[in-house]
């Protein structure tokens, strides 16, 4: 079986949808899936307004019909409302062709906090692009259940996995800074709410690995803040297993992939309790919740970093896959992997 995932958002990206999407196509090979992609690679393109690095691309109806019919995929996945989602979904619609869709971004927010705008028109519109799906995939029951009051409908779950191997304690340094070491990996970008921790009276260094369009200006009005700027693979694994407690203040994310690897790394988990954070930490004691950020910091430092790895380890990104395809069979009507496997896909 041939399944096309779509989506706008690729590398050189560094997040969380750029990670989970590329560890589907690494996994398939073990349930006898092949995968596409359908990205901005090819096309022409321009960048995303407040994020240079996003580029959207600008790609005709035909071209992207084109390129589906150039593939020829048994099965289509939808993972991004943007310009190529929207022209996929468009491919099928016209063609009566049955796909799936993943809810990743809250863009509705994500718009409000950057201009003085409602946030519903937006919302609506997501909603209407899901709607045509024959099932939409979310990482958490809270996500799952905060749509569902919105009125979307065929939800199914995918929960995300984590590279333990690459993620691990043992990849620990001893950097420059001052003890304990409170650190955030991930975009740097206002609907983050990075100030929320920068802000707080810590002991010890903060850390920040990851850039963005609010780097510069978070910069200057932190200046006893390292900031590392982007990193990845081997790097990016010293710098989570170098730190001491891992502070996430985002107030809308959908799942967190980075705290599955800060996890994974030894390191406890330092979140607001909203989703995201509780889906991921749950009763697992691997982190602190709090509304008071600086008390779930402070916190963190007293978790064995044992526990946090055991837990972590309960993450992988073979279940993760296997359940984005037995997602993607059941909206077609099909048996799941696990009665397939071991046979011809």
């Amino acid at each position: 079986m041939k399944v096309l995932i779509v989506t706008d958002a690729w590398h050189p990206q560094v997040n969380g949808v750029v990670r989970s999407l590329t560890e589907i196509g690494k996994q398939a090979g073990a349930f006898g899936i092949r995968v596409s992609y359908l990205t901005p690679e090819g096309f022409s393109s321009l960048a995303m307004p407040g994020y240079p690095e996003i580029r959207l691309a600008l790609a005709a109806p035909s071209q992207v019909a084109q390129r589906i019919d150039d593939i020829a995929p048994d099965r289509i996945h939808i993972a991004t409302e943007g310009p190529l989602g929207i022209l996929a979904r468009r491919y099928c619609m016209k063609r009566k062709r049955k796909f799936t869709t993943s809810y990743h971004t809250h863009f509705p927010q994500y718009l409000s906090a950057r201009l003085p705008l409602p946030s519903w028109p937006l919302a609506a519109l997501m909603r209407r692009f899901h709607s045509a799906a024959a099932a939409t995939m979310v990482s958490t029951k809270t996500l799952e259940d905060d749509l569902s009051g919105q009125g979307y409908r065929n939800l199914m779950r995918w929960s995300r996995g984590v590279d333990a191997d690459l993620f691990h304690p043992g990849k620990a340094l001893r950097p420059p800074f001052v003890r304990p070491i409170f650190l955030y990996a991930g975009r740097v970008a206002v609907e983050k709410n990075l100030e929320a921790f920068l802000s707080l009276d810590l002991p010890g260094s903060k850390v920040v690995a990851g850039d963005g369009p609010a780097r510069a200006m978070l910069e200057a009005q932190f200046p006893e803040t390292h900031f590392l700027g982007a990193h990845q693979g081997e790097a990016l694994a010293e710098i989570y297993a170098s730190a001491d407690a891992f502070v996430f203040p985002s107030l809308t994310d959908t799942f967190g992939v980075v705290l599955l690897e800060a996890l994974a790394s030894g390191v406890p988990v330092a979140a607001f309790p909203v989703a995201g954070p509780c889906d991921v930490i749950g009763n697992s004691k691997a982190g602190v919740l709090d509304k008071d950020l600086r008390r779930a910091a402070v916190g963190a430092l007293a978790i064995p970093r044992d526990l946090c790895r055991k837990y972590a380890l309960q993450f992988s990104w073979r279940e993760s896959a296997r359940q984005f395809f037995d997602n993607v069979l059941a909206a077609n009507g099909m048996a799941p992997l696990r009665q397939e496997l071991g046979t011809a896909a």
